[in-house]
C-alpha cells in the first residue's frame, strides 16, 4: 500500500477544474475509484490525520485542534503532539502484525514512536535540532537524500513576502518527495506513506490570487497560475512515486480536508465581551489577542478560541476554578448561545449560515477537557478571531495570525487504484467516503483483521 497524503487537497480543483491538467492523477481515477473523503469536525490537520490513522473521532481522541485544554482550568492551551494520542496507529497496528511502515511527514507523529520501519516526523516537530527521527540514525541522512537541505516545514508561511514562500514550499516539497523515492525504492515495506504539507501553505498563502470569488482577486495578477502549478508538479512527482512502486501496489491518494475561500472573520471573544457573556478585568487600548490572565473570571460565563473554527468554553462552577456559571445552568446557556450564534448575519446584515455543534452529539465519545461549543462561522466561509480591545469589530476582514486567504472545507478527497490496473472493487466516483475509512482499507488490503472499534469501512 503506498499512500500519499497531500495536506488540503480541494477535490473541485483535482476531479472538476483541472482533471487535464493531471494526467496522473486522473489514470488512477479512471483505473480505480475515487470522490470527496469528509473529514472531521473540525476539519484541521490535527486532529484529522490522526483519526485517519485510528479511525476514531476527535472526541474519542481527545483532541479538538492543534491546541487542546489540558484541563478545565486558565492555562494556556498546549500543542497536540504524539504524546497526546493514545488510541492505536495504523502503523503500530501493523507493527503488532509484523509489516513493515515508511511514514515521512505524516502530522502528529512528533516524537517519533519506535515502529517496525521507519519515521521521519511531521510539521510540528519543533526545528531540525529535535530528535524527529526512528531510528535516530536516518535523520543524518535526510539533508543527503533530499538533494540539499530536507524541510520540516516553511516558516511563516502567513506573509506577504509571496516570492519568498512560494520558492521555500516548492524546495520543502522537492525535497520531500526526494526523500520518499529514495526510501522507496531502498527500503522494505508493506505500507509507505508520504504526507506532503505544502499544498495547505499555497492554499493559505495563494488562493486570493487564483480565485475570482476572492474579494483582493485581481485579473491577471502575476501569481494567477501559482496554486494551479503547484497541482500540476504534485501530479508528476505522484506519478514518479507510483513508477517506483511494484506491480500491484494499491496506490490511495488522499487529503485530510478541503480549502475553500476565506469571506472573513468573526471575533469570537470581542461579540461575548459585548453581548454580556465574558468580563475583561480592564479592556486593551488595542485589539489584542485574549490571554486569561486579562479575563474577569468571577464575571464570566463564557470565553473562545480563534482559529479556523471556532471554540466556545463555559465558566462552570464546579469545573473550572473560578466558575460562574452553576451546572443546571449549562445546558440553556449553551441552548442560548448556539442559537445567537447561529443566527450572527455578515457585515451586510445578511443570514451567514453560521453551524454550531455540541461535542457529545457529533463524537462518539467526549475525553479529556473539550469546547463545550465548536462553530463553523459561515459554514467555515469565515474563520474565528480572537482578539479583544477598543476598537475591534466584530466582522473583520484580516486575519489576527498575518495574511490568509483560504479556510478550510469539510470535504477531502481521495483516489485510490491498483498500479497494474487489475481492479477488482467497483469504481468510478463514490459517495459517502470518510477519512475514517482509511485504516480499515490498509489493513483490509494487507490482509489483517479490521479492530471492531474503528469507526470506518473498508473501500475494498
Amino acid at each position: 500500500m503506498l499512500l500519499v497524503g497531500l495536506d488540503c487537497a480541494e477535490p473541485s480543483l483535482v476531479f472538476d477544474r483541472w482533471p487535464n491538467l493531471l494526467p496522473r492523477l486522473s489514470a488512477l481515477r479512471h483505473q480505480g475509484l475515487y470522490g470527496p473523503l469528509t473529514s472531521t469536525i473540525p476539519p484541521i490537520t490535527v486532529p484529522a490525520w490522526t483519526a485517519m490513522l485510528t479511525s476514531k473521532d476527535p472526541g474519542q481522541l481527545g483532541l479538538y485542534g492543534f491546541r487542546n485544554r489540558r484541563a478545565h482550568d486558565y492555562a494556556p492551551l498546549s500543542v497536540a503532539n504524539a504524546a497526546s494520542v493514545k488510541e492505536p496507529t495504523l502503523h503500530q497496528l501493523l507493527s503488532r502484525q509484523r509489516r513493515t511502515s515508511v511514514l515521512i511527514g505524516v502530522p502528529q507523529t512528533y516524537p517519533p514512536r519506535p515502529l517496525r520501519g521507519l519515521m521521519v516526523s511531521g510539521f510540528l516537530t519543533p526545528n531540525k535540532d529535535a530528535d524527529y527521527t526512528y531510528p535516530p540514525d536516518l535523520k543524518p541522512e535526510l539533508d543527503g537524500l533530499a538533494g540539499g537541505e530536507y524541510i520540516l516545514d516553511v516558516d511563516e508561511f502567513r506573509t506577504e513576502d509571496k516570492d519568498r514562500l512560494l520558492a521555500r514550499i516548492q524546495a520543502m516539497t522537492a525535497a520531500r518527495f526526494n526523500v520518499a523515492e529514495h526510501l522507496l525504492q531502498r527500503e522494505p515495506w508493506d505500507f509507505f506513506m508520504v504526507v506532503e504539507i505544502g499544498l495547505d501553505r499555497m492554499h493559505h498563502g495563494f488562493w486570493r490570487f487564483h480565485d475570482p470569488a476572492h474579494r483582493l482577486y485581481e485579473p491577471g495578477n502575476r501569481f494567477e497560475t501559482t496554486i494551479r502549478d503547484y497541482y500540476v508538479d504534485l501530479d508528476r512527482r505522484i506519478g514518479r512515486l507510483v513508477d517506483l512502486a511494484p506491480e500491484g501496489t494499491l496506490v490511495l491518494v488522499v487529503s485530510d480536508h478541503g480549502a475553500r475561500t476565506m469571506v472573513g472573520g468573526v471575533a469570537l471573544n470581542q461579540w461575548l465581551i459585548e453581548q454580556g457573556y465574558l468580563a475583561l478585568k480592564e479592556m486593551p487600548s488595542r485589539p489584542e489577542r485574549l490571554t486569561m490572565d486579562r479575563v474577569d473570571w468571577p464575571r464570566t460565563r463564557a470565553w473562545g478560541e480563534g482559529g479556523y473554527y471556532g471554540r466556545v468554553f463555559l465558566n462552570v462552577a464546579g469545573r473550572e476554578p473560578q466558575g460562574r456559571v452553576r451546572p443546571e445552568e449549562m445546558e440553556p446557556l449553551r441552548r442560548e448561545l448556539m442559537e445567537r450564534l447561529e443566527k450572527l448575519p455578515d457585515d451586510q446584515g445578511r443570514p451567514m449560515g453560521t453551524r454550531v455543534f455540541r461535542p457529545e452529539d457529533i463524537y462518539r465519545a467526549v475525553k479529556n477537557a473539550p469546547p463545550d461549543l465548536i462553530v463553523y462561522f459561515g459554514d467555515l466561509a469565515w474563520r474565528s478571531v480572537g482578539t479583544v480591545g477598543a476598537g475591534q469589530p466584530i466582522h473583520v476582514f484580516e486575519n489576527d495570525m498575518g495574511p490568509d486567504d483560504a479556510n478550510h472545507a469539510q470535504q477531502g478527497m481521495l483516489v485510490m487504484a491498483l498500479k497494474d490496473g487489475r481492479w477488482k472493487t467497483p469504481g468510478g466516483r463514490r459517495e459517502g467516503m470518510t477519512l475514517y475509512d482509511v485504516a480499515p482499507t490498509v489493513l483490509t488490503h494487507l490482509g489483517l483483521p479490521v479492530p471492531g472499534d474503528m469507526i470506518g469501512h473498508a473501500l475494498i
